[in-house]
């Protein structure tokens, strides 16, 4: 198989998590990178062997031996980079969210079409085994006709900078358009768009809220001006509903994982408390008895790649997007997934802003750019 050179925008906590996945993947080979921080570039292109740096990537864009770039910067500065390195002739992998707003997104979207170009956002839950199964599950038609989702992401005391951990820039509007929502919430509601079918939104109604006590020299120092508690109800046309609560912090010991109900069966899918995961479920009536039943997913996992074509290509987020460039399996529409995911959440910003519930077409209205030009 061809060899897929990539070149990686931004070299830090985020950047060396995906150097450290394409160190795994036979198929990628990273020829180069960029940063403004010419010290922690110079650092981590020796441990990964990475033959050319720059501290104006728009140079590295320059160079026509690179198939696809891989962006992991800062939720606002997404679109910039992305539609200028499409316009370079790049395919484009970006951090998630896709971007600050739907409207930066939708632009995101549209360059990639007119350019004739790939784009994909990382989304990892799409890739977890729980997801896998549970999607089998969903089209082997176990759960009859579905009609409702729950989106759950829960932190007890888990914001970015504030509590310990990360950095400023995920608490500031300003670098990250939003909180809790666009942070850890997008994993949970893109996963369970995947699930549904990617629906289409009719209504949003929501709330978000920055209440409990905080670190006053950090709170200072990072600017924060988020949400870390976002709480939202989804209408889709067709009539599924999705309802959601994405904490950063609250003071409650834990959630349930998210679920999908249906006519016949419901899923839980795993939650992360603490350390502890809980299994993914599947729950029934059988023989006029309630069952609750979980699934060996490692013994899934190793069945499939022994028996099944092109398994590993859904192994990751970044195995997946090498192995599309490389033609052996369609790329998943984790773009317009995205996409979808943003205007849930900006919806839910605008219908807490505005006291009421909002249209799909209102918040495409009055969504306005973030974005920070390059």
């Amino acid at each position: 198989m061809d060899k897929i050179r990539v070149g990686v925008i931004g070299v830090g906590l985020i950047g060396k998590q995906h150097l450290d996945f394409y160190a795994k993947i036979e198929g990628a080979e990273v020829v180069a990178a960029a940063d403004v921080n010419e010290a922690e570039l110079k650092n981590v292109a020796e441990k990964y062997n990475i033959p050319h740096t720059y501290t104006d990537f728009r140079e590295m864009l320059k160079r026509d031996d690179i198939d696809a770039v891989d962006i992991c910067l800062h939720n606002n500065y997404h679109t910039s980079a992305t539609i200028l390195a499409l316009e370079a002739g790049k395919h484009v992998y970006c951090e998630k969210p896709i971007a600050g707003s739907y409207t930066d997104g939708k632009a995101m979207l549209d360059a990639a079409e007119r350019c004739g170009k790939k784009l994909h956002i990382q989304l990892s839950f799409l890739y977890h085994k729980d997801t896998k199964a549970a999607k089998t599950l969903i089209e082997a038609g176990k759960l009859g006709k579905l009609f409702h989702a729950r989106s759950t992401g829960y932190r007890r005391r888990g914001r970015p900078y504030v509590d310990g951990y990360g950095t400023k820039f995920f608490t500031r509007k300003e670098t990250a358009g939003g909180g809790a929502l666009f942070d850890m919430g997008v994993y949970n509601i893109s996963q369970l768009l995947y699930l549904l079918g990617n629906t289409e939104v009719q209504t949003i109604t929501g709330k978000t809220y920055r209440e409990m006590e905080i670190d006053e020299r950090r709170n200072a120092i990072s600017g924060f001006d988020v949400e870390e508690l976002g709480i939202g109800f989804v209408r889709f046309k067709g009539g599924m509903t999705l309802d959601i609560i994405e904490a950063w912090a609250v003071h409650m010991n834990g959630f349930e994982g998210s679920s999908i109900i249906g006519s016949e069966g419901g899923i839980r899918l795993p939650s992360y408390v603490n350390g502890q995961v809980t299994p993914l479920s599947y729950h029934t009536n059988m023989c006029d008895m309630e069952m609750d039943s979980t699934f060996n997913l490692d013994a899934m996992d190793y069945r499939w790649h022994n028996l099944r074509d092109d398994v590993d290509a859904y192994d990751s987020s970044q195995h997946h997007w090498i192995a599309a460039l490389q033609g052996r399996v369609e790329l998943l529409p984790t773009a317009e997934i995205a996409l979808q995911t943003m205007l849930i959440s900006e919806g839910i910003y605008i219908s807490g802003r505005l006291g009421r519930e909002v249209t799909a077409d209102e918040v495409v209205s009055l969504s306005e750019s973030l974005a920070i030009q390059l």
